[in-house]
């Protein structure tokens, strides 16, 4: 089987180098200035794109890393990726903590360090499958708003010189709570701009990262599974590199209150079923359409050691909160397009008061600890705060699909 890196650049990209490439080379200069010899903090920094970030980072030789994650497991393939990778840096600073970033240990981590002069935040509930019912939304709204507020108090007391949070395309024009957490979150780190520099990124879906659909791909095979994909939702992709490198980017060269994406163009964008047949090619198979989850297993199930035909099934969308097409930047939003070769900026971020986003937090929170608060009433108090938000119940989460 061909690496994931080279079928992600010859059917997914189709580039057989980073787009952002130019951007890294002319900013070489600025970014060794920067980096070097700088002390760095990664929260959320074993999942998929902050593992990327930390490889475009090291490049530039910071003096300390250290790196949060929930993932025990995720930070010790880290550092054994790291650490296994030839001509890699690792600065002698270096430190992993299997810890929540809402914590009061890393709290009393963090005071000890007395701040950082980097910080990147990529812990987040990334997924639209996160959103099923009353419980899973209250988890997911805690982790992407309120508890990042929290890391916001106590980056205030230490003020990094750059500081990065992860945002998400689904953030414009949101139709599903993940997005319009994140658009909640823009906001609110927004407000911080006045104490230090603040910038984040919206981008596209990361080309086989952990737990998005192409990465199943892999586990459903190796399991004799089948694959099952919608046929109707277009995405936009980059490669693990490239999601690294514009996180990046926006972190260290971006301005205060800048959020940055990729100029990518509409026919670029790629449907999950188109992926999981290239995929089955490459691996030498046909695939066999089937017309229910239940005829594909049974294919599965009964497939014989040689055949070179793999079952398949492809649907629909009609689940809560799939979006038909992406966007990066919404009416209204100043867009500088002339910067970079490759990244496009939302500048001048115009944001809420601190006042107003602090009242509605304080809102949220006592909406979400409420006994008998129900899904739709957490939508209300997200649609008061976000006029745009056009949520669609449609009673159907992706737990219920293969």
């Amino acid at each position: 089987m061909m690496l994931i890196t080279q079928f992600i650049a010859e059917h997914i990209t189709h580039r057989q180098q980073s787009m952002f490439l130019h951007d890294m080379e002319a900013s070489d200069e600025i970014l060794n200035g920067e980096i070097g010899g700088s002390s760095v903090l990664v929260i959320g920094g074993a999942g998929s794109i902050g593992s990327s970030y930390i490889r475009a980072l090291l490049r530039y030789k910071p003096r300390k890393l250290v790196v949060v994650d929930i993932s025990e497991n995720g930070l010790t393939e880290l550092t054994r990726d790291l650490r296994s990778t030839y001509g890699m840096y690792v600065p002698d600073e270096y430190r992993t903590y299997p810890v929540n970033y809402a914590d009061a240990v890393f709290e009393q981590l963090f005071a000890s360090e007395k701040g950082f002069d980097i910080v990147a935040n990529f812990s987040a509930h990334k997924h639209v499958r996160s959103e099923k019912d009353v419980y899973s939304v209250r988890a997911l709204l805690e982790n992407n708003v309120l508890k990042a507020r929290r890391l916001m108090e106590l980056l205030a007391a230490f003020p990094p010189r750059h500081f990065f949070c992860v945002s998400t395309d689904k953030a414009a024009n949101p139709v599903n709570i993940m997005g319009c957490s994140k658009k909640v979150m823009e906001e609110m780190i927004m407000t911080y701009a006045s104490h230090f520099k603040v910038s984040t990124a919206r981008f596209a879906n990361v080309a086989f990262s952990n737990g998005s659909l192409p990465a199943g791909f892999m586990e459903r095979v190796m399991k004799r599974q089948p694959l099952s994909a919608p046929e109707d939702v277009r995405r936009y992709f980059v490669s693990p590199e490239e999601s690294g490198q514009i996180c990046l980017l926006a972190n260290i060269l971006g301005n205060s209150r800048e959020i940055f994406f990729p100029k990518l163009a509409e026919e670029q964008m790629m449907t999950f079923s188109t992926i999981a047949d290239t995929f089955l090619a490459s691996l030498g198979y046909m695939p066999y359409r089937c017309d229910s989850e239940e005829e594909a297993k049974r294919f599965a199930a009964e497939m014989k050691t040689d055949t070179k035909t793999y079952p398949v099934y492809y649907f629909r969308s009609d689940t809560t909160g799939e979006k038909d097409f992406e966007e990066f930047y919404v009416q209204g939003e100043q867009v500088d397009m002339n910067r970079f070769e490759a990244l496009g900026v939302i500048t001048n971020y115009h944001c809420k008061s601190r006042e107003a986003v602090d009242a509605y937090l304080t809102s949220l929170a006592d909406t979400l600890s409420c006994p008998d608060v129900t899904k739709v009433d957490i939508v209300a108090s997200l649609r008061s705060f976000v006029p745009n938000f056009e949520h669609e119940e449609k009673g159907k989460n992706l737990d219920r699909k293969m």
